[in-house]
């Protein structure tokens, strides 16, 4: 009877220690993707210096050249003068009408929601976009944020452009909820 006790003892101990150390383990591995997340988002805008150099019409040719590395086809840069809000238009590869708009800004200037409104009224109506898209090199006000979820517009802010430039594909920016996620504080001019 004492060795079985014993061994039950031993067995709890053992279950203890093991949970502790499971436990530890979780908490090690939460610390390290958040790091990993945190410096995924540093290298990104670290890697976008370049596009704040840019002229806008570059700018839109950088942009038209991310969505034909991602399959995009019959890609066009037609921004300029009279553009109606168009300055990048194409395909997806499932054959959906993409009408981006590009703004290159300073990365401490924000996009209000005036903006993203006037896209709104032409994207679809004026150019027939199935998925109208809106890239900037800065960050979204808030409301401009509500606003472009209400009406299923993408928004592409600098942080997620980092990530597009960085590798990650188009299609898997569309359905982000953006109305919950990224952020609206403006960077200072040295971030």
């Amino acid at each position: 009877m004492g060795t079985a006790l014993l061994l039950a003892l031993a067995a709890m101990a053992v279950g203890t220690v093991a949970a502790g150390l499971v436990r530890a383990g979780r908490r090690e591995a939460r610390a390290e993707k958040t790091r990993l997340a945190e410096q995924a988002q540093r290298q990104a805008r670290q890697s976008l210096e370049a596009v704040w150099k840019m002229s806008d019409r570059d700018f839109e040719e950088y942009i038209a050249d991310l969505c034909r590395r991602d399959g995009c086809t019959d890609v066009q840069r037609v921004g300029g003068t009279g553009d109606l809000g168009a300055d990048v238009i194409g395909y997806l590869p499932d054959s959906r009408k993409i009408v981006v708009q590009c703004k290159r800004y300073a990365k401490h200037r924000s996009v209000g929601s005036r903006d993203i409104q006037t896209f709104n009224g032409t994207a679809r109506a004026e150019h027939g976009a199935d998925v109208p898209i809106f890239v900037a090199s800065c960050v979204f006000t808030a409301p401009a944020r509500k606003f472009a979820a209400r009406q299923h517009l993408t928004l592409i802010d600098i942080n997620l452009l980092g990530f597009w430039n960085s590798g990650a594909a188009l299609s898997s920016l569309l359905d982000l909820d953006i109305d919950r996620s990224g952020t609206n504080r403006k960077l200072t001019p040295d971030e």
